[in-house]
């Protein structure tokens, strides 16, 4: 049985970056990864780089099969780089095998070499999330029409008509891409809007204008059931004016992601998993069991490359640092959705607000007015931002604006600093830019 001083469980952003601090700090580290195409993560390989690669390449005009080349391309070349950034470090290794506990201190790995027992002063699980699939009538009997966001990426060809079951950030960035290719999306959801968290103007807006790039929604509604028909699906769907079937080449699921545990038969341990299937861990990532960590989507907290490498950063200063990071007091961040144009928020809606009875003030203008949207050829959209009655900190913002993915990183920088709302309205932006719509915006402060 061999033992080591670091067992990473699975090559994720945490995981990988991990490695490199104990590789630097001279400590022996071994990194299991089960799918070599998976080397640095889901969102290299599966997620975010190749899916807004592609929506980049589809607003541009670009064709499918161009731009799944390309896609291709960009995927590998940062794999190989993922993988040698960690294998190439004198103290580190990765080994291509499946691991599982045996108990609470014990992993087996199998490859195709055999089995293998390894045991490790401290292991750490950065196994990431997986799609679910639901148990509807049909789905799994349909399955090679049928996808989930990893497997639809690798399809050679375009698909002409595109059914995604799921309105939530997934289901509809691809819904945008592929209406931008040209296909035509049929999007199902159980909502009666899209973004239901989201400020309902903004969302409403975004609604409309997917709607316009030739996206179709069934919306409050429900798949009931999936049958072949003449090589392609039937997709029977309950609405709220009755039954209705829709005819598509393919389905896409994106119905959300569960932690990814199934593999690692953790009912061998004393680890204690959560309602929703994550392995739960303290404000310092560590689980109940002594010298094991959970990082990443695995842990149950929000489904970002961001927050796991933040989750790096915390067990990366509990190890080797000053022990002042925790889940806590995680720096301010965004989101954002990348439809055409992007959809990005932080902070809090003007109904949580409401709800919490605090004073604010509402500061809002449509985004044509930015002269670097008549620039980018694309006027649509509109800024909101909710900002303190009293001292005017910024308490929340919605940007539904091309570039939003960049801007909203302001407003997040200056919650986290306390920078009121004139901060920004007395910034000098270079111009044109997106960012300079501050000035306008906060005018009447």
């Amino acid at each position: 049985m061999k033992h080591y001083q670091n067992i990473i469980v699975g090559f994720g952003k945490a995981g990988k970056t991990l490695a490199g601090s104990f590789a630097k700090h001279g400590e022996e580290v071994l990194v299991i990864e089960k799918d070599a195409e998976m080397y640095g993560g889901t969102c290299i390989n599966v997620a975010c780089l190749p899916t807004k690669n592609l929506i980049t390449s589809a607003q541009k005009g670009m064709s499918y099969s161009a731009a799944l080349t390309q896609k291709t391309q960009m995927v590998e070349k940062l794999r190989q780089k993922n993988f040698h950034k960690v294998a190439d470090q004198p103290t580190a290794q990765v080994l291509n095998a499946q691991a599982e506990f045996l108990d609470n201190h014990t992993l087996k790995v199998t490859d195709e070499s055999g089995e293998e027992q390894l045991t490790a002063d401290r292991i750490f699980i950065n196994t990431g999330s997986t799609p679910i699939l639901p148990e509807i009538r049909g789905i799994r009997e349909n399955s090679p029409r049928v996808f989930t966001s990893k497997t639809l990426l690798d399809q050679t060809t375009q698909i002409p008509r595109l059914a995604i079951l799921g309105s939530g950030p997934i289901g509809l960035e691809f819904a945008s891409m592929y209406a931008n290719f040209g296909s035509a999306v049929t999007v199902i959801g159980k909502q009666s809007h899209i973004l239901p968290a989201a400020e309902p103007e903004a969302a409403a807006q975004a609604q409309q204008d997917l709607i316009e790039d030739g996206v179709n929604f069934y919306l409050a509604s429900e798949l009931t059931e999936v049958a072949a028909q003449d090589g392609a699906l039937s997709l029977q769907v309950q609405t709220a004016s009755g039954q209705q079937e829709i005819s598509a080449d393919a389905l896409l699921v994106a119905t959300g992601r569960t932690p990814n545990i199934a593999d690692l038969h953790l009912e061998r341990t004393d680890l204690q998993i959560g309602n929703q299937g994550e392995i739960v861990v303290d404000q310092f990532l560590q689980t109940n069991v002594s010298g094991i960590w959970a990082l990443g989507d695995v842990a149950g907290g929000p489904q970002f490359t961001y927050i796991s490498l933040d989750d790096w950063r915390i067990v990366d200063n509990q190890l080797f640092g000053n022990q002042t990071r925790s889940k806590q007091n995680r720096p301010v961040h965004a989101s954002s959705i990348f439809l055409r144009p992007a959809f990005s928020s932080v902070g809090q809606t003007e109904a949580q607000l409401k709800e919490a009875g605090i004073a604010y003030e509402v500061y809002q203008m449509q985004t044509a007015g930015i002269p670097k949207s008549q620039v980018l050829h694309e006027t649509r959209g509109q800024y909101k931002v909710l900002v303190a009655a009293t001292d005017h900190q910024i308490l929340g913002a919605t940007i539904y604006a091309e570039e939003s993915y960049e801007v909203i990183n302001l407003i997040s920088l200056a919650m986290q600093y306390h920078i009121p709302a004139e901060g920004l309205r007395d910034q000098i932006y270079t111009h044109p830019t997106m960012a300079e719509a501050f000035n306008d915006l906060f005018a009447g402060l």
